[in-house]
């Protein structure tokens, strides 16, 4: 009996101490889902052909509003980024094998420019279901 006793409050001292380890993100935090720097090319393959093979990435085409920069670092966090947003903001929708990493600070360099994507991205939406 002594024995659960103790695991039970070591449990609860872990669970304590463990809350302040972690940030704190609620629904209002504004979250992106970007590709770790490190990640070699091969895996930010993957996880474009992973992440478009579930939600829309046609605006990484060439001439579409989120194509430049064409890179492959910024390819990857955009498509990501749209898998995680779709899947609802999930911190295991940002895995991508260990190759995702969540951010709270706006990931572009210019928060306008991700502003007028988002905007160009929405207006192509919208054009391209209203063409049916």
């Amino acid at each position: 009996m002594a024995k659960a006793w103790i695991c039970l409050s070591f449990l609860i001292i872990l669970y304590l101490f463990s809350d302040k380890n972690f940030i704190n993100v609620n629904a209002e935090t504004k979250t992106w889902c970007v590709a770790k720097p490190s990640s070699d090319q091969a895996t930010l393959l993957d996880n474009i052909n992973f992440a478009c093979s579930h939600v829309d990435c046609r605006v990484l085409s060439s001439g579409c509003p989120c194509y430049s920069p064409g890179n492959l670092i910024n390819h990857a966090s955009i498509a990501m980024n749209l898998y995680y947003q779709a899947n609802g903001r999930n911190y295991w929708n940002c895995n991508f094998k260990n190759s995702g990493l969540i951010v709270i600070t706006n990931p572009s360099e210019f928060a306008l420019s991700l502003q007028l994507c988002y905007l160009k991205t929405l207006l192509y939406i919208y054009k391209s279901i209203s063409l049916y």
